[in-house]
């Protein structure tokens, strides 16, 4: 694993699945809060991170609960009774909420657990790759502008602005951006 510690919020009132799930998650691999109560879950997840978040019930809190908590960071399993698998696992899935049947059992919570791992490790490396791509969107738009800037107001040619951000990025020892942004500064006073 390439991480010393994961965070892990369980939301349940079952005393046999905290017991189960407080014998696999325990330190230094799990960091794990154990609340009853879905309304102030919610209200922990939205002022703390949590790489995982686990929820357990048999009623809709925890399906509402699960959904609203997916569009964060965190990887959201649903421990859902066996009974109501596969109906609970269609309404969540498009939201990327993994579903686990209830009762647990040790081996395939343990898979569970190591698939959940891998699937928050691949979020976390495309979060990061989407950042990295919205980043150079921006510098090139920002680049983009001070040509346009240049050809509009000191008649350059897109050959010779791209030619002219090179170059006082070179000369100042600057990036292309910095002196991209102070020649749009420059520009358009």
């Amino acid at each position: 694993m390439n991480q010393d510690s994961y965070t892990v919020l369980l939301v349940s009132d079952d005393n046999k699945t905290i017991s189960l799930l407080k014998a696999f998650l325990v330190q230094p691999v799990f960091d794990l809060k154990v609340i009853d109560d879905f309304y102030e879950a919610s209200r922990l997840s939205e002022t703390r991170s949590f790489d995982f978040i686990i929820a357990d019930s048999t009623d809709s809190g925890a399906i509402d609960f699960s959904v609203n908590v997916s569009d964060g960071e965190a990887t959201v399993l649903l421990l859902v009774p066996q009974e109501n698998f596969e109906e609970v696992s269609y309404r969540v899935e498009n939201y990327g909420v993994l579903t686990v049947s209830k009762p647990l059992e040790a081996q395939s919570f343990y898979a569970t657990i190591k698939i959940a791992i891998a699937v928050h490790h691949k979020i976390k490396l495309l979060s990061n790759e989407t950042v990295k791509l919205k980043n150079k969107m921006e510098e090139i738009r920002i680049i983009n502008k001070a040509k346009l800037l240049l050809v509009e107001k000191r008649k350059m040619t897109e050959d010779e602005a791209h030619h002219y951000l090179e170059k006082q990025a070179m000369d100042s020892g600057k990036k292309r951006i910095a002196v991209a942004q102070d020649t749009i500064g420059e520009l358009e006073e």
